[in-house]
């Protein structure tokens, strides 16, 4: 079966969706160890949120970049997922979607979500043919995903880290099957721009 050029991708269940971030330890490490963002995590500024697993590994190199060290599967409530997608603005001007660029960039703007759609990847961090989502939060949305959407945090970088190290030895096979169970998904409200 054909992937649809975009799609999102998770491990989700009935009332929640995982998320991926990388952290630097001094913030990843205390919000795994208490199930919350510490108050050293900024509330009031952008952060993104991955639900592909691979995209994140593409985005923080398995976690060996720079204050991307430890990665945190984010387990979040699924009500507000849907909320953030649905006050979503796309992050790039699109013609069939938007008006005008001036209109554009008001609702970008005035949004507190944003959707980016970059080519998902795979266990070699190539990119592929399909897109997966890229989810920013900004005021509204990031205060809430903080300190209400947020279910569980747990430090996935051992899971990151033996995957890596599977890719590396050529065991694609084991590789594939340590990855998390991502299923399409399919927002309460419909579509996400």
């Amino acid at each position: 079966m054909q992937e649809p050029y975009r799609r999102i991708r998770a491990a989700h269940t009935d009332s929640t969706i995982t998320v991926y971030q990388a952290y630097a330890p001094r913030l990843g490490l205390p919000a795994a160890r208490d199930g919350r963002f510490p108050a050293a995590w900024k509330r009031d500024r952008m952060t993104w949120i991955k639900p592909s697993f691979l995209w994140m590994m593409y985005r923080c190199g398995w976690a060996t970049k720079a204050d991307q060290e430890c990665v945190l599967a984010i387990e979040i409530d699924r009500a507000g997922f849907d909320w953030a997608l649905a006050n979503a603005c796309l992050s790039h001007y699109d013609r069939d979607v938007h008006a005008d660029r001036d209109a554009w960039q008001r609702e970008l703007k005035a949004a507190p979500a944003r959707v980016q759609w970059d080519p998902e990847r795979d266990l070699h961090l190539k990119a592929l043919p399909h897109r997966s989502l890229q989810l920013g939060l900004a005021g509204e949305a990031s205060r809430r995903y903080a300190d209400e959407w947020t279910v569980s945090i747990t430090d996935v970088t051992p899971l990151v880290r033996e995957v890596h190290r599977l890719v590396a030895a050529g065991d694609l096979d084991e590789a594939r099957r340590r990855l998390p169970e991502e299923r399409p998904y399919e927002p309460a409200g419909g579509s996400c721009p």
